[in-house]
């Protein structure tokens, strides 16, 4: 059986099953609207994202927790970035530095009730049933120190030969004025490895926004290297990517959100989708629930009301461990080899 023949009867079974056939129907629709062709519009409206042959078509805007790097599901999440299925990504810090990570040394399968002493002794690491020597991360430092390095030495060139006043202009422009979205297409070219997200991020110039770039490993080895630069220092402006994820919402002439855990990757790309008035598609798949009012319990129908969401949009929530349903879901829909049925609009 085939994985969208599978999906097919899943949508009648009910339960979580049927939203997962749900779910493949609106990555669907959103991978196959088409607008105008680039040669209908005007000058000024030549903006958003085109197919292969030039037509319009959905943004999509992709979000996941870190932890889904930690696990398996990197290579499915690669997949989709490598092969160009998405538009954005909007990552935690964790799932920056865990596909860099995972290139320079190996996570291993443990258990979820290995006793926490017990693993501190041994210098390993427990994300839920995965361990992470700490080793990685002194490799993880040896690599990134040297490009933080160089990183520093440009802005400063960069700053001498422009003057101060480079810092406060649009870093939409190709400099080494450096926003989180730049340090990580940085960290895709210095990489060079076929196995990471970020290294095809990087290729076919995909924007990987982390607002959190410091809520972790990265943000340590920021911190030490004020004291390694000092008196220099690294500087990241955040307000120049809530511009750059901000402008591409409000250019896209549909957008489309995929949401893959919760908390602060479901919520900026729900905010960026507010600047336009909405999303036309969403899919959240996590198993937060809402009676605690938080962030990733919230459901569809919560960011309707906030304007985020379109009234008229196609959104379902998936309550699932999202390494249990992504891999069926994208070998159902992105990876089936299926041509893609384009709906003009």
């Amino acid at each position: 059986m085939r994985a969208p023949d599978l999906i097919e009867a899943m949508k009648t079974m009910g339960f979580q099953a049927s939203s997962v056939g749900t779910a493949c129907e609106i990555i669907d629709s959103m991978r196959s609207w088409r607008g105008k062709h680039i040669d209908e519009l005007d000058d000024h409206e030549k903006k958003g994202c085109f197919d292969e042959e030039g037509y319009q078509k959905t943004t999509i805007f992709m979000g996941y927790t870190s932890n889904l790097i930690s696990s398996g599901v990197r290579e499915t999440l690669r997949y989709l970035v490598q092969h160009k299925m998405v538009d954005a990504v909007v990552t935690s810090a964790g799932g920056v530095e865990e596909d860099l990570i995972k290139c320079l040394a190996p996570t291993y399968l443990g258990e979820f009730a290995l006793k926490g002493k017990s693993l501190r002794d041994q210098g390993m690491n427990r994300i839920g049933n995965l361990l992470v020597p700490n080793d990685n991360y002194c490799k993880f430092e040896e690599w990134i120190v040297p490009i933080l390095d160089k990183m520093l030495e440009e802005q400063d060139e960069y700053v001498k030969k422009h003057g101060a006043d480079c810092l406060e202009a649009n870093q939409d422009v190709d400099s080494p004025i450096w926003t989180p979205s730049k340090m990580i297409d940085r960290f895709g070219k210095e990489i060079n490895d076929e196995s990471s997200v970020l290294y095809w991020a990087h290729k076919n110039k995909i924007p990987i926004f982390c607002p959190s770039l410091t809520d972790g490993s990265i943000g340590d080895m920021l911190f030490f290297h004020t004291f390694k630069a000092s008196p220099k220092q690294l500087r990241v402006d955040i307000v120049g990517d809530i511009r750059k994820i901000n402008s591409m919402s409000m250019a896209a002439y549909r957008a489309g959100m995929i949401i893959l855990g919760g908390g602060l990757i479901k919520h900026h790309i729900a905010n960026a989708c507010l600047m336009r008035n909405g999303a036309d598609y969403a899919v959240y798949i996590n198993t937060g629930q809402e009676y605690d009012g938080s962030d990733a319990g919230a459901r569809p129908d919560e960011a309707v009301s906030w304007g985020k969401i379109k009234a008229e949009a196609k959104s379902v929530k998936l309550f699932a461990d999202v390494t249990t349903v992504l891999p069926l879901i994208v070998a159902a829909t992105f990876a089936s080899g299926k041509p893609i049925k384009k709906v003009k609009n």
